[in-house]
């Protein structure tokens, strides 16, 4: 009661939609969350293109990656018997691209917004959209219109106005709260009587303010009363879904099933007919969308040693001699100051099992595998910036193809370097067929070596990696890989012929007749 005597008198609103996309124009973080929601929205799913912009967009954040991969790793998605997921590049191609898509949105959400002083109301509001979003999976999988993925992204983003009230403003969340649940009002007339603008209406003003495509604004708008038609166009089915798949997300949170409550029965009889359920469907959607929350939440609270192998670097300077690849070993849990893991060798090794069981399976591209191999090495060895450059006979260079990390366009425009050297340290590598590992690119002697291009481009770059790309005697590239911490740890023997079991299975791909 003391609550609702804060409430403003019937028929006298506070328009606070206005004031409210201000605050969320000039909040930084929700700012930062809308450009990121715009940038993988626009992710197009245009062969290798699509798959490697959404590999990046992932591989630039080290929590999300860890929860893609954990997604990835959960027994709905793992193949019975198949080795771990570890990289992204598999898991986009395991889960899907569509998929992968809206869970880093999903994901986006809960990292912006679950740290609210707000906790409890905002995490309600969270699993709701997070479950809307399955929901809307779901009945795309099921869809006969092509890319049908605008229906769970609408349900993931429905109810982002409440969202955002919740964590902003959340005493007239609660206001709106109190005057629902003394079943006057509908969320819609109490959400409109507190702020002067319906949930829906909000949550459509901040998507655009996003610029989120209008297509999707679109699908967010409330459907009429009354059992839906079959909907006569694609854009009409989705707003069906997306208003579908909020309903089914509050059940699912209620604990309601759908056969024998009321709630299924108004719930067949409203959708139906229109999306083509009758209560036995309704009862599997929930048990499919149930076991896939769960396996969701799960993602985001949160082998054999290799013999080394020989390698003859004649022709090398001293120095070089020196930073061949062998040091001595560390199984602590945790990071070098170099950035890189203790566990490496364990990192490696399921990488070198997933490249290989890809390389086995028929269908698997060349640039499918250097991307993986690329990727392996990058999180693997927790280098800031790496690329793969490979032989263009025609501009007369090697040039960088793929890359991961820090600045990582910038960079792999820059990246490129003249087939014939005068003795410096990239062509040096390659004429030897020698494995490098730089511990210190300060050194002196070092130095000496590095081109211009690499001291104008990598200024800071303090150790770094490099690994031929020689076949049949014919020099085709190179994997570079840097850090901007000197290395002393080096890489031991395990985890040296690792690397040269991934640089291996390139080596393949690349083999004329492979």
């Amino acid at each position: 009661m003391e609550l609702a005597s804060n409430l403003p008198p019937e028929g006298e609103p506070r328009p606070v939609r206005g004031i409210l996309l201000k605050k969320l124009c000039s909040d930084e973080g929700l700012f930062a969350l809308g450009a990121s929601v715009a940038r993988v929205v626009q992710l197009a799913d245009s062969e290798d293109q699509g798959t490697q912009s959404l590999a990046y967009y992932v591989l630039s954040d080290v929590a999300l990656t860890q929860k893609i991969l954990r997604l990835a790793n959960t027994p709905g998605y793992r193949t019975a018997g198949g080795s771990a997921v570890t990289t992204i590049s598999r898991a986009i191609s395991l889960l899907g691209f569509d998929n992968v898509k809206t869970t880093a949105l999903a994901m986006l959400l809960v990292d912006t917004l679950s740290n609210s002083k707000h906790a409890q109301s905002v995490r309600v509001e969270l699993e709701a959209a997070l479950c809307a979003s399955l929901v809307g999976r779901e009945m795309a999988r099921q869809s006969a219109y092509q890319g049908a993925e605008e229906a769970s992204i609408g349900a993931l983003f429905r109810n982002i106005g409440a969202l955002v009230i919740a964590s902003q403003e959340h005493e007239r969340f609660r206001e709106i709260g109190t005057l629902v649940a003394g079943g006057k009002h509908t969320v819609a007339q109490a959400s409109q009587l507190i702020l002067g603008s319906t949930y829906d209406t909000l949550s459509a003003a901040i998507l655009h303010e996003w610029k989120i495509p209008d297509a999707i604004v679109r699908s967010l708008s409330a459907l009429p009363p009354g059992r839906q038609r079959p909907a006569v166009n694609r854009a009409e089915w989705v707003r069906q879904v997306v208003s579908f798949s909020a309903e089914v997300a509050r059940m699912l949170a209620r604990k309601i099933a759908p056969e024998g409550s009321a709630e299924g029965q108004a719930l067949e009889q409203r959708y139906g007919q229109a999306l083509n359920l009758d209560m036995d469907k309704l009862t599997a959607l929930f048990g499919t969308v149930r076991r896939e929350m769960t396996s969701l939440l799960d993602s985001m609270h949160l082998g054999p040693q290799v013999e080394p192998e020989e390698i003859s670097p004649e022709g090398l300077p001293n120095v070089l001699l020196l930073a061949t690849m062998d040091a001595g070993t560390h199984e602590q849990e945790g990071h070098f100051p170099s950035g890189k893991p203790f566990n490496a060798r364990e990192l490696l090794l399921a990488g070198v099992q997933e490249v290989t069981q890809m390389r086995a399976s028929s269908g698997s591209k060349v640039n499918e595998v250097i991307q993986a191999v690329l990727e392996t090495l990058y999180r693997s060895m927790g280098f800031r910036f790496a690329t793969v450059c490979l032989k263009d006979v025609r501009s007369g260079q090697y040039r960088a193809r793929i890359a991961f990390g820090e600045k990582h366009a910038a960079r792999q425009v820059g990246f490129a370097f003249p087939l014939h050297g005068d003795g410096d340290l990239f062509h040096l590598a390659m004429e030897n067929d020698a494995d490098l590992m730089i511990a210190d690119a300060f050194a002196p002697k070092i130095r000496a070596l590095l081109p211009a291009w690499h001291r104008e481009l990598l200024p800071d770059a303090r150790s770094f990696i490099v690994l031929p790309l020689v076949v049949q005697s014919v020099q085709l590239g190179l994997f570079y890989a840097d850090r901007v911490q000197p290395a002393p740890e080096g890489v031991p023997p395990d985890e040296t012929s690792l690397i040269r079991a991934l640089k291996g299975q390139v080596l393949v791909a690349l083999s004329p007749g492979s």
